[in-house]
């Protein structure tokens, strides 16, 4: 009679987060994290220049199917001709002012990526500056109905199908001039600190439905939307690829605010804090008290 042996006990599957470790028996292998780039649908607006353009050439380069939108159709069709090489990319007219325009867009792009859209990127923009007093009604409306009406749009186009899919991430590109507002900014500062609001408000109601939402928040940034003005040292621009990379970067490791430079949400919220008199003399100290005031020329309302 062959003796009695205790069972064996089979070694099970492990997964410790996002990025754990495999085991079987004594062999153990890395778990690749979930790429959250690779293979995705991702809509950018007003993308034809600037920070737009440089997030499609990062996208495009981390292997993302990428939709560019813009309603300059000139620039438009010259952008997506010079980034075709890097992937997969198309551009599609759009008012991001316009309901039927958005809707219309975003119908396109679900076509161009697999019938659906996993980020949507609302980074179209436009900046008036100078003093309060001379900004004429068209340049309020404008800057109201792109910055935030067109951020709000396409947020309740594209976050119904992300709910049902319990999957998606929205990017809305803001300011650091939504959370410190100075002078010669004042509708600017009034749609970006809405921007950052709704982002904020939007992220926590819509985590547990399983869709991310960023806020980003540049500083001065090398575009034509700060063409005519004269930074300070204190203010040196960032460049669009800065944006670009961390946007990239949210997209890989979420989280509902980013600031580009990294120290600027820290040290605008420190600024929030300070009296009156302490906030205005930081602000002539960093030359902010006059930057939007003292234009070299007269602006034009240029997209991002």
């Amino acid at each position: 009679m062959a003796p009695l042996r205790r069972p064996t006990r089979r070694h099970t599957t492990s997964l410790r987060g996002a990025e754990g470790w495999f085991r079987t028996g004594l062999d153990t292998c890395k778990v690749r994290r979930m790429d959250n780039i690779r293979g995705k649908s991702i809509v950018i607006t007003g993308a034809a220049r600037g920070i737009g353009y440089a997030t499609a050439q990062a996208l495009l380069a981390r292997g993302a199917r990428v939709v560019i939108g813009d309603r300059d159709l000139d620039v438009l069709e010259s952008a997506v001709a010079g980034i075709s090489s890097l992937g997969q990319v198309s551009g599609h007219p759009l008012d991001v002012t316009d309901k039927e325009s958005f809707a219309a867009f975003l119908d396109k792009a679900r076509a161009d990526g697999g019938g659906h859209i996993d980020v949507l990127i609302n980074n179209a923009g436009v900046m008036p500056v100078g003093p309060f007093l001379d900004q004429s009604a068209q340049a309020i409306r404008s800057s109201i109905e792109v910055n935030f009406y067109g951020v709000l749009t396409g947020c309740q186009l594209v976050l119904p199908e992300m709910v049902k899919r319990r999957s998606g991430h929205i990017i809305n590109i803001a300011s650091l001039a939504g959370m410190v507002a100075v002078p010669g900014q004042i509708i600017y500062a009034g749609t970006k600190f809405a921007v950052v609001g709704l982002s904020t408000a939007m992220a926590d109601e819509f985590a547990p439905q399983g869709v991310k939402v960023t806020a980003v928040l540049p500083t001065f940034t090398n575009t034509e939307l700060i063409s005519g003005t004269s930074p300070s040292a204190a203010q040196k621009p960032v460049e669009p690829s800065e944006i670009a990379a961390a946007i990239v970067k949210v997209l890989d490791k979420p989280k509902s605010r980013v600031s580009v430079p990294s120290w600027g949400k820290s040290f605008a919220a420190v600024t929030t804090l300070l009296p009156d008199r302490g906030r205005r003399w930081l602000n002539k100290k960093m030359g902010n008290d006059a930057v939007f005031l003292n234009l070299d020329a007269v602006l034009t309302q240029l997209g991002r």
